[in-house]
């Protein structure tokens, strides 16, 4: 088609996008009509992209839907969705709300792979932001490079995605609330620094993260709270770094410590199963030595199952300035596959359940055994989804 005339086409469906009831579906099938179609999106409007190569860089902003039309960008065939390369960053969304981005898939970008912010408002975020079945590899690799970038999103949804490889963190959030993430995969990969798969950090607050897996997925597979600098706090600091944070659900295999609690106020971390940490269970710490941030305090951690061997020498690494003894322990199961240990924690554990006989399968990390009864109700086999 003649950009000429598929500008024409676009431009004669801007009336119809203006009626309330109507809703609008776009295929493009290159880079060129890609970018036409984003600068006439209204609620509503669907914009299928066909199986290809697309160029990075797509930049929107200000783009609006409402609750009950959203705008949907989404690849048009779910077996062999469109794949963004090329560029520093895939795509940016500033100041957008009610906009879903759906089987895509961005590969080798050396910034971030998909960015998604407030456009520097700071009272006004980005919200209902919606992520399904998105693919995000080789992103970096080395430093602060950030496979899915988010700051200042408020009632987003990250769902069915899958992050490969990444220099910062899988997901790096800054000042977001009210979300969810959910069946979600985070694997490392050689070559690449992958500091956190998980990263809730600069005043974020009320996520869930749950049902996702983690292999090898940095150095804190889960960071909640972090290290910013208070310019970039969103909507401004109020004394943590993460707040009202829940890890449940979650698989995680290897990384340094599968969970950090880093200047945080609480955190529920339950129902997990952890296997082969590599030298921490948990980190409790206190990045900032400013005063106007609380000690880390208050966080819980039960019902989670853990299987480590020798490499675990400290379960627990607590960090000065923080609160350990606010910390609650209850309920875990613990299984030492080199020598029979029991942890060894900042407070004591209320009901811990120390394993002597599990018969643990490293080639597909399954678990059996005698004791194998003791572990009802204990770790991600053992959760279940809220509401049902």
């Amino acid at each position: 088609m003649k950009v000429s005339v598929f500008i024409g086409c676009l431009l004669a469906l801007v009336p119809f996008f203006s009626n309330a009831q109507a809703e609008r579906r776009i295929t493009v099938k290159n880079s060129l009509e890609f970018k036409l179609a984003v600068e006439v999106l209204t609620p509503g409007t669907t914009v299928l992209l066909a199986s290809g190569v697309y160029s990075g860089g797509v930049s929107l902003r200000d783009i609006a839907g409402l609750e009950k039309r959203p705008i949907v960008i989404q690849g048009a065939d779910v077996t062999n969705p469109p794949v963004f390369e090329g560029g520093s960053q895939a795509i940016h969304l500033a100041n957008c709300s009610y906009v879903t981005l759906r089987n895509i898939r961005v590969r080798g970008f050396p910034t971030n792979g998909i960015n998604i912010d407030d456009g520097g408002t700071y009272e006004t975020p980005a919200h209902h932001i919606v992520l399904g079945k998105i693919t995000i590899v080789d992103t970096g690799p080395a430093g602060n490079h950030d496979a899915l970038k988010m700051s200042g999103v408020d009632h987003f949804q990250v769902r069915q995605c899958r992050f490969e490889g990444w220099g910062g963190s899988g997901i790096d959030m800054v000042g977001c609330h009210h979300g969810i993430v959910e069946d979600c995969s985070f694997t490392g990969k050689t070559g690449f620094s992958q500091s956190n798969g998980v990263q809730l950090k600069g005043g974020t607050d009320d996520v869930l993260v749950h049902y996702c897996s983690f292999k090898n997925a940095g150095h804190r597979s889960i960071n909640l709270g972090g290290s910013t600098g208070l310019q970039f706090f969103r909507p401004k600091m109020q004394g943590y770094e993460a707040k009202n944070i829940t890890v449940a659900g979650n698989r995680f295999v290897g990384s340094m410590a599968p969970v950090a609690w880093v200047t945080s106020d609480g955190g529920h971390v339950h129902h997990n199963t952890m296997i082969l940490p590599e030298q921490w269970v948990s980190r409790i710490l206190q990045e900032t030595s400013d005063k106007q941030f609380s000690p880390c305090h208050d966080g819980l951690f039960e019902h989670n199952l853990i299987i480590f061997d020798a490499k675990v020498r400290t379960f627990v690494n607590v960090g000065a300035g923080t609160a350990p003894e606010t910390f609650r322990f209850q309920n875990n199961a613990w299984y030492d596959l080199d020598t029979y240990r029991e942890p060894s924690l900042p407070v004591p554990e209320v009901n811990g359940v120390y394993l002597k006989d599990l018969a643990f399968n490293k080639a597909n990390l399954s678990f059996s055994g005698a004791e194998e009864t003791r572990l009802r109700g204990i770790g991600a086999q053992a959760y279940t989804r809220p509401g049902r």
